[in-house]
């Protein structure tokens, strides 16, 4: 205990970094998994029912044989024998027996007279009884006649109401008649059994006929049993529900082989699940594996760098302890006797630490790793173990000239090298896995080694090469700086290795993060190539002075994009495309042949490479019913305004086209640009233009006196989509989350932690500059004199220990991004890594944030250092 209070300063810097390396190892891998669980807790609540439930329907013979009654009854035991882990992750379960009435075989009041009838959905679901509420009528009691029940929506929407008789014609001629004999309201309307009841708009047969909307009626058990003996055959669906709150990540793997088995060999023959959960848990395993390969090289650059703290922290005890160990050795001490003293003493406050720092880990959220007591027991090892053995072992004095390598250290080292070449190698080559394994964790490390090495045996030879220099000039601070720095170089690989390491670890946070950033930058300006667009079923010509009249908005530039459009090479077979037609001069984001004017001759315009192979110079397309002679005169991978994985597409300039006044082009999509507009009323103006524009086409197809067109009438309401939306719902995915905590995490840690390295590394050398300055003061060198010693001394290793860093980091997505997969989350555009300014001025910065840091400690520590005791300090007795 007294040696312990003794180096209370030694050995509770070795605490800290124990507690910190154990909080590392233990506490972020806690968070992570807590992230990773958000996020796939977040997209399976966030998907249609149809993909993330269970449903599994009844083939004809089943339901021929099995009344609905009885069906209901297999709703658990069909759950019980589900494959596990998924009978405990069900939250809640539906039966539902549906009858599904084609408009065309309904007859009744209006609206089921025209040519385009609503079309019905009876559907006897359970428990749905006690889940609404009588609003009008009554509820379903079927006696001879299917009573059916709907909601006030649907009653709107199919024109139905209290009272409303219909007949159902059947094929074979049979008619059965229904009648509606309540309205509904649900006591939860976002409950989710009413999922899959939600009426929906459907386009006529004819579609100059407009469209008409199917809509769902509640029966009972008689009632839909008479639908099934006269309107045609039942059909049967088991429904289960997962609970969001009970995944994680953990049982992503064996729930999506539990899905897969169902499918194949469901719990009843005559079953089939209708369910691609399993598909959508494949996609976020593929996603979270991306993620655990670009976090596990994160995570192992800062814990390899906290290991190499506490080596350099137990280098700086030991260093300080060099008498006792040489007197305890004279008095007939062996070398396991110091050893097993200094154990004694780390043990005594790294096992503490590191329990500490476990016990606040326990607090943190998430999951504990798999591998936590290992990697604990590791750092536990290294804590107090690194130090005793650096006792038994006798140590050149630093600030001395080491002696050359010999054979041996050099082979290590060119083995080290190659080593780390190999390995980046064989990642590259075997791309990504699904599991990391410890070859990926150690790669970056080996590489900022190997660096490090690089670094301290080059850069001897240039300092003094730079020495010789200082030395033919009249000051005497740049030559003992550069000589002094040309003599430590080779002793400083260490805390090189230790600086490398961090700042490659943060530079590789921030150039994947800058990389990730900036390819979904441009997905974003591909899907959405201006402020913002809306998007609908068809607009009026004036539109755009609709949408301008908004408050903010600038200007609106149409667009027509239209799917499997004819196109007709001048040699070879017609074939279909993506259409764009817009107007390139007002807008930046398209290539210079979309500006084109009207003229004479065909029309130049941008196709994709699989459609230039296809056209070759020119063709022939066809645009809303005219024929265009065109000539290819781009051809780009892209387009904006058109999906990602667009490969086939034309896209023709707007003001090219020769279009009458009397029959205009008929835009589909506007370009909005402006500031602090709102979408709301930007979609209000744009459902007004479409209103004018649909108006105008039942004039001319359907009804010649209609004079009015609701939102309800028109076949699409306008979305608006804004770039931020776009670029927000890119960092939303599952697995966002955890990148920008990494991310943050991995900056800041690897900051501070290479901050403290070249603190570290400056007490290694205190004493021995103390005494140099000390000498040099008694010859007339002034305090200012001595601290740009110290900067000469310092500023090389450092600079070029930072700048190897930022090189290394840089390069390490490049070398490594087979293995990592950081396509995974830039929306399907390649990640490429380039060469971001802002990356040097990190380097610059945190440089210049290392020298600061070296001046503080040097100058602390000379304080406490007096005069006559630095002249002594570290002398041989």
């Amino acid at each position: 205990m007294r040696r312990v209070r003794a180096y209370s300063g030694h050995l509770g810097l070795l605490a800290v970094l124990a507690l910190v390396g154990a909080l590392l190892v233990s506490g972020v891998p806690r968070l992570e998994n807590e992230y990773t669980d958000r996020g796939l807790r977040a997209d399976v609540a966030g998907l249609p029912w149809s993909t993330r439930d269970l449903v599994f329907t009844a083939s004809s013979g089943l339901v021929a044989k099995t009344p609905p009654q009885t069906a209901r009854g297999q709703l658990s035991g069909y759950e019980k024998r589900l494959p596990a882990p998924i009978p405990g992750l069900v939250e809640d379960r539906w039966f539902a027996a549906e009858s599904a009435l084609r408009g065309a075989f309904i007859s009744g009041p209006a609206p089921f007279t025209g040519n385009c009838r609503p079309s019905l959905r009876v559907v006897d679901q359970s428990g749905a009884a006690s889940a609404v509420r009588v609003v009008e009528g009554r509820a379903p009691a079927s006696r001879g006649v299917a009573e059916t029940m709907v909601s006030r929506d649907g009653a709107r929407l199919g024109g139905l109401r209290v009272g409303s008789a219909l007949t159902i014609g059947a094929d074979d001629g049979v008619r059965t008649p229904l009648r509606v004999v309540g309205i509904y309201e649900p006591l939860d309307a976002a409950a989710a059994r009413w999922e899959p009841l939600a009426s929906q708009r459907l386009i006529c047969p004819v579609p100059d006929d407009g469209f008409t909307f199917d809509v769902a009626l509640l029966t009972d058990d008689p009632g839909v049993t008479l639908l099934g003996q006269g309107a045609g055959p039942l059909a049967y669906s088991w429904r289960y529900r997962l609970a969001p709150d009970r995944l994680d990540a953990s049982v992503v793997a064996p729930l999506t082989t539990a899905v897969i088995n169902a499918r194949r060999a469901p719990v009843d023959p005559d079953l089939k699940l209708n369910s691609t959960l399993d598909a959508e848990l494949s996609e976020f395993t593929a996603r979270q594996r991306s993620a655990r390969a670009t976090v596990a090289v994160v995570e192992s650059g800062l814990v390899a760098t906290v290991l190499g703290l506490i080596v350099l922290a137990a280098l700086l005890m030991t260093d300080r302890r060099r008498e006792e160990y040489a007197l305890l050795s004279a008095r007939g001490g062996t070398a396991r006797r110091a050893a097993l003293r200094t154990l004694a003493e780390t043990a005594l406050v790294t096992v503490p630490a590191v329990l500490l720092g476990w016990l606040a880990a326990t607090l943190l959220p998430g999951r504990a790793p798999a591998t936590e007591a290992r990697l604990l027991a590791v750092v536990l090892v290294i804590a107090a173990g690194v130090a005793p053995l650096l006792a038994a072992r006798s140590r050149p004095r630093p600030g001395r000239t080491s002696p050359r390598p010999g054979p041996r250290r050099l082979a290590a080292e060119v083995f080290l090298v190659l080593l780390a070449g190999l390995g980046v190698v064989l990642l590259r080559r075997r791309g990504l896995q699904d599991e990391v394994d410890p070859f990926l964790v150690v790669v970056p490390v080996l590489l900022g080694a190997a660096a490090a090495l690089v670094v301290v045996r080059l850069l001897p030879w240039p300092l003094r090469q730079a020495g010789r220099l200082a030395a033919r000039g009249r000051g005497l601070v740049g030559f003992l700086g550069l000589a002094r720095a040309g003599r430590s170089a080779p002793l400083s690989a260490g805390p090189v290795a230790v600086l490398i390491v961090a700042a490659a670890t943060g530079v590789f946070t921030a150039a994947v993060s800058t990389t990730i950033g900036d390819a979904r930058d441009q997905a974003s300006s591909q899907l959405v190539p201006a402020d913002a667009t809306v998007t609908g079923f068809g607009f009026a010509p004036d539109t755009d002075k609709l949408l301008t009249a908004v408050p903010g908005v600038r200007a609106a530039v149409p667009m027509l994009i239209g799917s499997g459009v004819t196109v007709v090479p001048a040699k070879g077979m017609q074939t279909q495309a993506q259409l764009l037609v817009v107007d390139g001069s007002r807008s930046t984001h398209f290539p210079a042949a979309l500006s084109a004017k009207a003229g004479t001759g065909p029309i130049p315009v941008v196709v994709s490479p699989a459609i230039a192979a296809k056209v070759g110079a020119g063709g022939r397309i066809i645009i809303q019913g005219r024929r265009y002679d065109f000539r290819v005169d781009e051809v780009a991978g892209s387009m904006p305004g058109l999906d990602i994985g667009a490969r086939e597409f034309i896209a023709v300039p707007w003001a090219a086209l020769p279009v009458p006044d009397f029959d205009p082009l008929v835009p589909t999509r506007y370009l909005i640009t402006g500031d602090g507009f709102d979408p709301e009323a930007v979609r209000v103006a744009a459902n007004a233009g479409q209103r004018e524009y649909y108006l105008g086409l039942l004039n001319r197809t359907i009804n010649a006196g209609a004079t009015e067109v609701t939102d309800e009438q028109l076949p699409r309401l306008a979305t608006v989509r804004t770039w931020q939306q776009e670029r927000r719902s890119l960092d939303e995915s599952g697995v966002n989350a955890l990148l920008s905590f990494v991310f943050t995490a991995g900056a800041a840690g690897s900051v501070l932690l290479a901050l403290l390295a070249v603190g570290l590394a400056v007490l290694s050398d205190a004493p021995g500059r103390g005494q140099a300055l000390s000498r040099l003061r008694t010859l007339g060198v002034s305090r200012r004199q001595g601290r740009n010693l110290l900067l000469l001394e310092l500023a090389p290793l450092l600079a070029v220990a930072f700048v190897a860093g930022t090189l290394v980091g840089w390069a390490l997505p490049r070398l490594i991004g087979a293995s990592l997969g950081l396509d995974a989350f830039t929306a399907g555009i390649p990640a490429v890594v380039g060469l971001n300014p802002w990356l040097l001025l990190q380097a610059l910065g945190l440089l210049l944030a290392g020298l600061i840091t070296a001046v503080a400690v040097e100058t602390t520590a000379h304080r406490r250092m007096r005069l006559g005791e630095s002249l002594r300090l570290g002398e041989d007795n």
